[in-house]
């Protein structure tokens, strides 16, 4: 077994920038853009560097650099995909995956399960080994001044030999 932990912030933008933004491989109701060279979803590159940390393979930075003009705009989804098969090709997959969306907005709960099934669906496992939450900060610090949205991670991994 390998544990990973992963964290991910992005700023957001002004407010009416956007309509949707996505977390989780989700798009969601939104009227600001999250500021990244990808598509900014937090909760995959959380996941994203959880995943390579539980396997000692760097982070997600370092393995899809904001500096390489490619993956400008990116789904961060196929990113994912990449790495649970980097995991799978070393002979490990995602026993379970729990993680937490921290935002004062947009509220989230109506988008959780569906979340969960698109990151299970990505990491080749059952949405029953994927947890996802959203939690505000009480309006404290900028996630609760509504300047960014955060997420964390944490996998276990299990050997398949």
């Amino acid at each position: 077994m390998k544990v990973g932990q992963g964290f991910d912030v992005h700023a957001l933008d002004v407010p009416g920038s956007a309509s949707v933004i996505r977390l989780g491989g989700t798009d969601i109701p939104f009227d600001r853009a999250l500021i990244a060279h990808s598509d900014g979803d937090v909760l995959i590159h959380a996941l994203c560097d959880a995943i390579l940390g539980a396997l000692a393979l760097g982070d997600i930075g370092s393995r899809y650099p904001d500096t390489d003009a490619s993956l400008a705009g990116i789904d961060s989804r196929k990113l994912l995909v990449d790495i649970a098969g980097r995991a799978r090709a070393l002979g490990y997959t995602v026993s379970n995956a729990d993680m937490t969306v921290i935002a004062e907005q947009p509220k989230l709960a109506a988008f959780i399960d569906q979340m969960r099934l698109v990151l299970a669906t990505d990491l080749g496992v059952d949405a029953s080994c994927v947890s996802v939450k959203a939690t505000t900060t009480e309006q404290l610090g900028f996630t609760g001044r509504g300047e960014g949205i955060a997420a964390q991670a944490v996998v276990l991994l299990r050997s398949e030999s």
